[in-house]
C-alpha cells in the first residue's frame, strides 16, 4: 500500500513540476497603445515608417517584457517600465539616437564601415552587432571588454 501511495505521490508532483513553467509562460498579442509609453515613445520617434507584424507582452515567472516586430524583420525589446534591452534591424541600423554616444564613436573610429545593426543592454553590460558580423560588448563605463567575429 505504502509504495503505491508513494507512487502516486510522485507522478503527481511530476505532473506539477512539468506543467507549471509551461503555464508561467505567457506570450500575449496586444495593441501598441498597450506598451509602457516609453515604448511608445521610441517607436513614434524612431520607427514611425515601420509597418508592425506583433506586439506582444512577455511574462515569465521572474519577469515581464515587451516585444514589438516589424514586417522588415526589425525587433524591439522592451523591459517591464518600456525602457528598450534589444534593438535589432537586419535590414538597416540601429537609430543613431538611441546608441549611446560612446559605443557609437568606438564604431565610427574602428569599425567606419560598419553600421550597428544589433544592441542589447542589461544592467552589467552593452552589446552591439555590426553588419560586418564583428560583435563588441561594452561595460556600464562603455569600456569595450570583449571583442568577437
Amino acid at each position: 500500500m505504502r509504495t503505491k501511495l508513494t507512487s502516486a505521490l510522485i507522478a503527481l508532483l511530476s505532473v506539477f513540476v512539468l506543467s507549471a513553467p509551461a503555464s508561467a509562460d505567457k506570450d500575449t498579442p496586444i495593441n501598441l497603445n498597450q506598451l509602457p509609453a516609453a515604448a511608445q515613445q521610441v517607436i513614434k520617434t524612431h520607427f514611425a515608417g515601420k509597418k508592425v507584424a506583433l506586439a506582444k507582452y512577455d511574462k515569465d515567472l521572474t519577469d515581464k517584457s515587451y516585444d514589438v516586430i516589424f514586417t522588415d524583420g526589425s525587433k524591439l525589446e522592451f523591459d517591464r517600465n518600456g525602457k528598450w534591452t534589444e534593438i535589432f534591424c537586419p535590414t538597416g541600423s540601429v537609430p543613431t539616437a538611441l546608441v549611446p554616444a560612446a559605443i557609437t564613436q568606438y564604431v565610427n573610429t574602428h569599425y567606419a564601415s560598419a553600421k550597428i545593426v544589433k544592441i542589447e543592454r542589461d544592467k552589467r553590460e552593452t552589446e552591439v552587432k555590426l553588419s560586418d558580423g564583428m560583435e563588441i560588448t561594452f561595460n556600464t563605463k562603455y569600456q569595450v571588454t570583449d571583442i568577437d567575429r
